[in-house]
């Protein structure tokens, strides 16, 4: 017999065929593909077997164990998780690991609150300010829930019916391997890049750092975009002049004061990029 919790998700599945369907059949304005399939709770079980296999993998992903590193960035993850428009808190881990590359500049974020930064993108970053907004864009990805958006359109309602009623233990196992497999689900759409830097953004507005400093990272790429260590990051985060012009509006509508070391924080990031290995 299906408990209450496991007949509720069928429902779920069983509205977004009827909403497919309906889609289908003429209304234009309804996309049940933005329909999210998971539950919150899913996204907790996927992001821990995916942290699992990331662990798992120290060959690809080797973490550095430097302690004061780790709790540096995440103090700032606990910082941003504050503001007022985080929805998960409490029910996302937000726990920040840092892999020990530098000639990857990336961060990524897996559902349910998992957060990943390499070495190179934290020594190609010049303020604190800016760490935290790229912090903060991906946290936003996690808020938004856009991994498992994307594993909604990806699997289909098959694949989904099978996953929340099959009596298998090892299916979420099983998906994470599969999703780490090729890790497609970091490849973010332009819309979702839009949205977790408005996020970003919004998420800032009631910290200490400057809520713009995102810009230099953006000029920065832009800069060297020719380079090999960004091309992990544009092929996940793809950037462009639009995305940069979205960005700067925000800016300007905010109506932000300019930026200085008492928002920034270059000097202290500085001293915090010199204990690297």
């Amino acid at each position: 017999m299906l408990d209450i919790y496991t007949y509720l998700r069928k429902i779920k599945i069983l509205i977004l065929i009827g909403l497919m369907s309906f889609s289908f059949y003429g209304c234009d304005d309804f996309n049940p593909l933005d329909f999210n399939a998971f539950s919150v709770q899913d996204d907790v079980e996927i992001g821990r077997q995916l942290d699992w296999q990331i662990k798992s993998n120290p060959l690809e992903y080797p973490l550095l164990n430097q302690q004061s590193a780790i709790d540096y960035v995440q103090n700032i993850v606990n910082q941003i998780i504050q503001s007022p428009v985080i929805e998960y808190r409490g029910v996302f881990v937000y726990q920040v690991k840092i892999i020990r590359k530098d000639n990857v500049v990336n961060a990524f974020a897996v559902p349910g609150g998992y957060l990943y930064i390499y070495t190179g993108l934290l020594k190609f970053v010049d303020n604190e300010a800016t760490l935290a907004g790229i912090l903060a864009h991906e946290v936003a990805h996690a808020e938004r829930r856009h991994s498992t958006k994307r594993m909604t359109k990806a699997y289909g309602v098959q694949f989904l019916l099978d996953l929340i009623l099959g009596s298998n233990p090892d299916q979420y196992a099983e998906l994470a391997a599969n999703l780490f497999a090729g890790l497609a689900l970091l490849k973010n759409s332009r819309d979702d890049e839009y949205e977790a830097d408005e996020y970003s953004f919004k998420y800032l507005q009631s910290s200490i750092w400057y809520p713009g400093a995102m810009k230099y990272f953006f000029q920065k790429v832009s800069d060297n975009s020719t380079g090999s260590f960004l091309e992990e990051l544009l092929s996940t985060h793809p950037l462009n002049e639009n995305r940069i012009a979205v960005y700067e509006q925000l800016i300007a509508n905010a109506q932000l004061g300019q930026p200085d070391e008492n928002n920034l924080f270059s000097q202290r990031y500085l001293q915090f990029k010199n204990t690297l290995p």
